[in-house]
């Protein structure tokens, strides 16, 4: 008898639960077609109206928060940003968060039926604070995870870059996993198999290709010996202060211990935005994998409600 083996982009949700000693809630792809055409993509945990919606950062998608979202315990949304994920590519590549702000207004007022607790991670904590000055409707809490305007994380230090502005197609899954843990990425094997699972897609030649836009960019970049031009797509050009200066919600600044905000760098976000309350979490840059219950639990204490 065959044993049916699960490959789906769900299939690493169980023992992930199962090892934070949590239920599984039910998880679901949503798609929501823009007014240009384009598509836009998401997941949904739990059943009810989601109360938390999660932006990844520059190169991730929406799975860089499961374990986060498993340890929330909580109706919410992770958002596929355009260009990333399930989420169509842009042909003006204008990745800049106040554009990517007005997909997720979208998905909001499609998708959510109260103000969000909105937890954004480096390009999703600047288009978080887009989203929350334009959009006050939408947002009753905006948490900013190791970024503040200015910073420029696109680039990356010089094995990221090389990571992904090397060739954009590959034979296997295992070739990806073979350089990202060649070049230091990824933890344990298995960790890094899930990681590139989760942001490549098997094309109709059978060729694995990064799902997300930046790779492509940064390639043809190099290609073109402009590193300076797509390989960091104009996100480098809005500061993002005057966004968070107009924002009105509550926000906090979650700073990682080991990532790319400095002291100085969050000091400079407090003397603009006093109301702003400071967390210091022991992680590296992408906070929600390295310490994802220490973050679930700060995104929960904002939050009377409970259950998913």
């Amino acid at each position: 008898m065959d044993v049916a083996i699960d490959i789906s982009e769900f299939s690493y949700l169980p023992a992930q639960a199962d090892a934070l000693g949590v239920p599984l809630p039910q998880v679901e792809r949503l798609t929501l077609p823009l007014a240009d055409g384009r598509t836009l993509s998401a997941l949904r945990f739990g059943t009810d109206a989601p109360r938390v919606t999660l932006l990844h950062g520059a190169g991730l998608n929406a799975h860089t928060w499961d374990t986060t979202a498993l340890a929330l315990q909580q109706p919410l949304l992770a958002i596929d940003l355009a260009g990333h994920g399930d989420s169509a590519w842009r042909d003006d590549v204008d990745y800049t968060p106040r554009t990517l702000a007005g997909d997720v207004a979208a998905a909001l007022d499609a998708w959510a039926t109260q103000p969000q607790i909105v937890v954004g991670q480096s390009l999703g904590g600047l288009t978080g604070a887009a989203l929350a000055a334009s959009r006050p409707d939408l947002v009753s809490e905006l948490i900013i995870v190791d970024i503040t305007p200015g910073i420029d994380v696109t680039a990356g230090p010089a094995a990221l870059r090389e990571f992904y502005a090397g060739p954009t197609d590959f034979a296997s899954r295992d070739e990806l996993v073979d350089k990202a843990m060649s070049l230091g990425f990824g933890g344990t094997r298995p960790e890094t198999e899930r990681g590139v699972f989760l942001n490549t897609r098997v094309r109709a030649d059978g060729r694995v290709e990064w799902k997300h836009h930046f790779a492509h960019l940064a390639a043809q970049a190099l290609a073109a010996h402009d590193p300076g031009s797509a390989a960091a797509p104009s996100v480098l050009h809005e500061t993002g202060w005057d966004d968070l200066a107009g924002v009105r919600a509550p926000v906090t600044l979650v700073r990682a211990a080991r990532g790319f905000v400095s002291e100085t760098d969050a000091d400079e976000l407090q003397r603009r935005v006093p109301a702003a309350r400071l967390v210091v979490l022991d992680a590296t840059h992408n906070v929600q994998e390295t310490a994802p219950v220490p973050l679930a639990a700060l995104i929960d204490s904002t939050s009377p409600a409970r259950g998913i």
